[in-house]
């Protein structure tokens, strides 16, 4: 990898208008830099330092010195016994800075940015699969992903700790793809991303607005739904084609936008026969739902095996990013016949169909609206089971939409455990009560999930109706955030799996 010495790196900060001012760095302007961090444990000689976080301390500044820090970046002087470079946005400065560390990456790949309040991590996969396939039949790389599930850069397949990762891990990743011979990325753009400068040196080739609901309103995220649609907007500045959802609210501000920022607009609908993929005939065989597309290069007909309507949106979104890229159909098919998003709308029954359960991210006022109109649409003779929480510490308008949602839609709610944080179960459970009371009084606090899931199970094995029981929130999630750790969970998968294990063995003995 090239190396850059201090003063190309304070010509970049200076350039993008970032510089306030440098520190005793006279006599070290020529000195290479070997390595750049933001993380004070992760230190070697000749180290160029950020320091970032609102909960910075100069004690994590002087830990790094020990380690091999020569100079630092920061909006304040630590007045240390280094030089140090004084930035106005520390966030923007990561960027550039980690940027031009790992030689701008995401130059060298095809980076596909999808966006939105629901979905985004679906159509990556979706997409994925389909490149993969077509990948594979040329005897290419795969797809590197970057979504809240894994993150995959060509050698490892690991879990994700944030939607987007922060600049410098983005461009880490970036770099690691270009290192195992991967030429496309697909990667969820999360609001915070955008409006925080994460992918701020980050130029989409292709990037897809799914929808938008508000959602990440709160004192740590967005103050307003304005400030969040804003942020949601400002990826189309940074994109070479944008393709736009023509069904989803705000569609002509957001065609709107699109057409006004980015190169090339391509638009996808299940309603407008006018857009450049259009999808109809939509219904269900079985388990599997199947649809007619339509684009100006082929119609044919398409199936999907993950369950619920709503995601033939997210295909269309995928089959769209395909035609941008002059992928042949055939591999689209093949793709979206065989992909799947762990977590997401996966189907769990028992032999007789007593129980069937249906495990889902869904966390927010749209995808609660999205789940329970499908669900409703494809199992009419069922009741509805809601199992579901609200995450601590963040996010609060969920819990009065998630609330009346379940309210209006649930036929019996059980309120539980979804990454409490510093508040207590019961305490955002009883919040959510106050407005799904408004709508049904058939609800239960239950604070441990599994026995949630349990007593959900045991309710439905003891009634005469069927029912289906929604698991949501939590996905293939295998921890809870409690307090600022993670602590084990057996997952909403595991749980649904072992009370169906056990309603077999119960229904042999009969």
């Amino acid at each position: 990898m090239e190396k850059y010495n201090v003063s190309e790196y304070i010509n970049i900060l200076k350039d993008k208008g970032l510089l306030n001012k440098t520190v005793k760095c006279e006599e070290i302007l020529n000195r290479e830099v070997e390595y750049v961090s933001y993380n004070s444990k992760d230190i070697y000689l000749n180290t160029l330092f950020i320091c970032k976080g609102a909960s910075f301390k100069k004690e994590y500044l002087l830990d790094a010195i020990k380690e091999g820090v020569v100079i630092y970046v920061s909006e304040v002087d630590y007045d240390v016994d280094i030089p140090c470079i004084i930035v106005n946005d520390i966030k923007i400065a990561l960027s550039l800075v980690s940027n031009l560390y790992f030689n701008n990456p995401s130059s060298k790949l095809n980076v596909i940015g999808i966006t939105g309040t629901k979905g985004k991590s679906t159509t990556s996969y979706f997409v994925k699969y389909i490149l993969d396939e077509y990948k594979k039949a040329m005897m290419k790389k795969d797809t590197g992903i970057i979504s809240s599930i894994y993150t995959y850069d060509g050698i490892t397949n690991k879990k994700s700790l944030l939607t987007t990762p922060e600049s410098y891990d983005l461009q880490k990743i970036f770099y690691t793809c270009i290192e195992n011979k991967i030429e496309d990325v697909v990667m969820e753009v999360s609001s915070q991303a955008l409006k925080y400068g994460r992918v701020h040196d980050v130029n989409f080739d292709i990037s897809v607005f799914l929808n938008i609901s508000e959602d990440h309103i709160g004192p740590i995220e967005h103050p307003n739904f304005e400030d969040y649609f804003n942020s949601k907007l400002k990826i189309f500045s940074k994109s070479n084609i944008a393709c736009v959802n023509l069904d989803c609210d705000y569609s002509d501000k957001i065609y709107e936008i699109a057409k006004r920022d980015a190169k090339e607009v391509i638009t996808f609908s299940t309603v407008n026969s006018n857009a450049d993929v259009y999808g109809y005939n939509i219904h269900k065989e079985g388990f599997k739902t199947v649809f007619t597309v339509k684009t100006k290069y082929f119609e044919r007909e398409m199936v999907l095996v993950v369950p619920g309507l709503f995601n033939v949106e997210n295909a269309l979104a995928a089959i769209a990013v395909a035609v941008c890229m002059n992928i042949p159909e055939k591999y689209i098919y093949l793709g979206l016949s065989i992909a799947k998003s762990e977590g997401r709308m996966e189907i769990y029954h028992s032999n007789d169909e007593k129980i069937v359960g249906i495990v889902d991210y869904a966390h927010n006022k749209l995808s609660f609206e999205k789940i329970f109109d499908t669900t409703k649409k494809e199992y009419p003779d069922r009741k509805i089971i809601a199992i579901f929480g609200c995450t601590g510490n963040k996010a609060q308008i969920r819990r009065k939409d998630l609330g009346e949602e379940a309210g209006k839609n649930a036929d019996r709610i059980y309120l539980t455990a979804d990454d409490p944080a510093y508040e207590s179960v019961e305490q955002i459970s009883n919040e959510i009560a106050k407005y799904l009371s408004k709508y049904n009084k058939n609800y239960t606090i239950i604070e441990d999930r599994s026995i949630a899931i349990k007593e959900a199970v045991e309710f439905v094995k003891a009634s005469k109706d069927k029912y289906i029981i929604l698991m949501l929130g939590k996905g293939n999630e295998k921890t809870q955030k409690v307090g600022n750790s993670l602590v084990p969970y057996k997952s909403d998968m595991i749980n649904i799996l072992e009370c169906i294990d056990e309603y077999e063995k119960e229904c042999i003995k009969k």
